[in-house]
């Protein structure tokens, strides 16, 4: 138990030498020796380490003696988190994407400050949230409605140029390809034997769209239904080259051409993955909070699952809250491989 608590400690402390924001809400840092605690972002000078002591909200800290910091005023969290989710709902619940003043108005709070405090929780501006979730329904509405046309006015979209614009920069294919299961696009496979198992790698002529152990051309066939699925042969030789030494390598630099899309908070999770050095790991809390949704730790083990290219995604570097590894798509005896391989390469 030590050893868990000490990991779960180990993230708190760096975020507090961060002065990391998307923690704030998620633990507060007691001083002992001062008596107070503070977010932590605050920007009071650090606190030698051995003098603080992590709790999880000001009422446990308060229970301990300690007292807020007027520096920081870290209990005003609560305020700000019931002004977001004000914010939030409403974007959720417009057509159209709302306007800065409105919802700055939902929130309680100044153009300015509402700004800076969506910012500041989520990564991006209001507006680009509101843009990227709207993208999101329009991906679901994409294969739920009978038409293209249908799901663009399900989606909160006015006229058809606007959804274009968005969809096809987002899903990475046209919007008919997405809705009907990849048609007209070609996607090429081809696999390589490594000492973790057969790997499965497979392109669009962008890049990568999948990445996997033990998988086959069958199950891309069910992802993708209606696009043309064939050999990669020669064309893919040089991919798959570089894929097998992600295997054998899996801490080296990341350069082989991409062709994926999540939604907006899985994309955020997958660049927070990245940013993990190799064989080091961060708790699926951590990565919820760095992507801009503290509390979400459930729906960032999700985004790991959702992955569709394991290596070059590196969501082996995640763990479960405790300190134990969690799960991976692929078995836990790779997952232990993996980051084994990156640590011995340090």
């Amino acid at each position: 138990m030590k050893q868990a608590e000490s990991l779960l400690d180990r993230d708190r402390w760096q975020a507090v030498l961060r002065r990391d924001r998307a923690w704030d809400g998620q633990f507060v840092t007691g001083v002992m020796t001062t008596g107070i605690y503070c977010r932590p972002s605050c920007a009071a000078r650090h606190p030698k380490r051995q003098n603080v002591r992590f709790f999880v909200g000001g009422g446990q800290a308060r229970q301990a003696g300690l007292r807020p910091c007027l520096r920081c005023r870290p209990d005003d969290i609560a305020a700000d988190e019931a002004g977001l989710a004000r914010a939030f709902a409403l974007i959720e619940a417009a057509e159209q994407p709302p306007s800065l003043a409105a919802l700055a108005e939902a929130a309680g709070y100044s153009l300015f400050h509402f700004h800076r405090l969506f910012r500041r929780a989520t990564g991006v501006t209001p507006a680009a949230y509101a843009r990227a979730r709207r993208a999101e329904r329009a991906a679901k509405a994409l294969k739920e409605s009978e038409t293209v046309t249908e799901a663009i006015y399900d989606a909160g979209y006015a006229a058809p140029a606007r959804f274009y614009a968005d969809a096809g920069d987002r899903l990475g294919m046209t919007p008919s390809a997405w809705r009907n299961g990849g048609r007209g696009e070609t996607i090429r496979w081809a696999t390589a034997e490594t000492d973790l198992g057969t790997l499965f790698v497979a392109a669009t002529a962008r890049g990568i769209c999948r990445l996997s152990f033990d998988e086959d051309a069958e199950m891309l066939a069910e992802r993708f239904p209606n696009a043309t699925i064939e050999p990669g042969g020669e064309a893919l030789a040089g991919l798959v080259t570089e894929a097998v030494a992600y295997v054998e390598e899996p801490g080296r630099a990341m350069t082989l051409p991409l062709d994926v899309r999540g939604t907006a908070f899985q994309e955020a999770v997958w660049r927070e993955l990245a940013r993990i050095p190799p064989g080091e790991t961060l708790s699926y809390a951590a990565l919820a909070a760095r992507a801009g949704r503290p509390g979400a730790a459930r729906a960032a083990g999700s985004a790991c699952g959702a992955n569709p290219i394991a290596l070059l995604i590196p969501c082996h570097r995640a763990q479960r809250g405790d300190g134990s590894l969690g799960g991976y798509a692929y078995g836990l005896a790779i997952k232990r491989a993996l980051l084994a391989r990156e640590r011995a390469g340090d």
